[in-house]
């Protein structure tokens, strides 16, 4: 038997600008700091939460990793419904962040096209189907 898994502990996201992206990343999906990780000094990476405690995104001070990242979609966050999929493409307008809509993916819906600071593609999916009440 293999041994369990109970999902993800967090994604850490390398930066170049920790403060920039923090801000971004609390504007943009409603995130909030709760460790700041300084060195030397220096704030050198924060870890970030969601307002239920679920979602978990640590960002650290790393430019090149950040700049090789650049386009790439590391992270996918999971939406509960379609209409859900729909509030985050209206906040996004909301907020003047460009993004390339809903699609169709392999499995149900994908709000794409969001890029933080650094150019990091973070994508929105609704993987069910959704029921004629939310296609209305």
């Amino acid at each position: 038997m293999d041994p369990a898994l109970s999902g993800f502990h967090h994604v850490k996201l390398p930066v170049t600008d920790v403060g920039r992206s923090r801000a971004w990343y609390q504007r943009v999906l409603g995130l909030r700091t709760f460790i700041e990780f300084v060195e030397e000094g220096t704030l050198m990476g924060v870890a970030l939460r969601d307002a239920d405690d679920t979602l978990d995104v640590a960002l650290r001070h790393d430019p090149v990793r950040a700049a090789a990242l650049a386009g790439f979609d590391p992270m996918a966050l999971c939406v509960p419904t379609r209409e859900a999929l729909k509030a985050w493409q209206q906040r996004l307008e909301d907020l003047g962040e460009p993004h390339g809509g809903i699609v169709t993916g392999h499995v149900g819906q994908v709000l794409v096209g969001l890029h933080d600071p650094d150019g990091i593609e973070i994508r929105f999916y609704q993987p069910t189907q959704s029921t004629p009440e939310e296609t209305r």
